[in-house]
């Protein structure tokens, strides 16, 4: 719903005339539901920034918020939005930053009385349900994308690959391996094995609360990627209940070796490398 002309002369005026008032008012009942999480002097900024952006907007004839007239408008909202999503805001929290003006338009139209007050404040209602909704969309499409940005950051941080000895890396795995996961598990140990030249790779499920054939699959995938890649992996964390769950579910892990502990598997691979050998060739000396 867009104003007329008439009604965005009468809003500009409005607020320009009663600019110190409107911006006061404003501040004051948006600082309420806030409960001191921003300053005083922010918050105030804020609303000067929309208070300016409405004129600028009002100012240029009849008023349609979806139009290009509308652009400051809606940038200066959007960048509302966006600041309170990463500062942790709700919502709704968000959107009574730009409700809250009904409140002081009304106590506006009600002390200047006219003929014109009930229809003014319906336009002026719509156009700031408008604004409203458009902030709570911004809001929401920022904190998604916050949302999928951790997501990735945590997905990232769960999946390390450590060098534990020179030509020797692990990847310690806690908690359920999904296919996306499997697959940064898969990517990340490829480019260490590259990067480092390890013939060699430890899985390790110590920490990866069951296996069922799902994991069983990702695991394995994982292990033929890195043979492609010219080195041998081994699989370590192999508790007596994933044992049991691994031969009821009829899985087989072929000519991997498999290893209890990731102490275990770090003996094996140093056997592999003669590593123990040549200790104990210098201890019989």
């Amino acid at each position: 719903m867009a104003l007329s002309a008439e009604e965005s002369g009468r809003l500009a005026g409005l607020l320009t005339d009663q600019a110190e008032r409107v911006t006061q008012r404003w501040a004051e009942i948006v600082a309420a539901s806030l409960r001191g999480r921003l300053t005083q002097g922010e918050l105030r900024h804020q609303v000067q920034e929309l208070h300016g952006s409405m004129i600028t907007s009002a100012r240029q004839g009849a008023l349609d918020f979806d139009s290009e007239q509308a652009t400051e408008l809606r940038a200066v909202l959007a960048e509302l939005s966006r600041g309170r999503a990463r500062q942790g805001f709700s919502a709704s929290e968000t959107a009574i930053s730009v409700f809250a003006l009904k409140e002081v338009l009304l106590e506006l139209l009600e002390a200047e009385g006219g003929s014109d007050t009930l229809r003014d404040y319906v336009a002026f209602s719509a156009l700031i349900d408008q604004m409203g909704l458009f902030t709570f969309e911004s809001f929401v499409r920022t904190r998604e994308s916050l949302i999928a940005d951790q997501a990735e950051q945590l997905l990232e941080l769960s999946t390390p690959v450590v060098k534990l000895w020179e030509g020797v890396v692990a990847v310690p795995l806690v908690g359920t391996l999904d296919s996306a996961r499997a697959q940064v598990v898969m990517e990340r140990l490829l480019q260490t094995l590259v990067d480092t030249g390890s013939p060699y790779a430890i899985i390790d499920i110590t920490g990866v609360p069951a296996v069922d054939t799902q994991v069983a699959q990702h695991i394995l995938k994982t292990v033929v990627a890195a043979r492609l890649m010219g080195a041998d992996c081994i699989i370590s964390g192999i508790r007596p209940q994933i044992a049991q769950t691994i031969v009821a579910l009829g899985i087989e892990f072929g000519d991997i070796a498999t290893k209890a502990s990731l102490a275990d598997a770090l003996r094996h691979v140093l056997r592999l490398t003669g590593v123990e050998t040549g200790r104990r060739q210098r201890r019989e000396a």
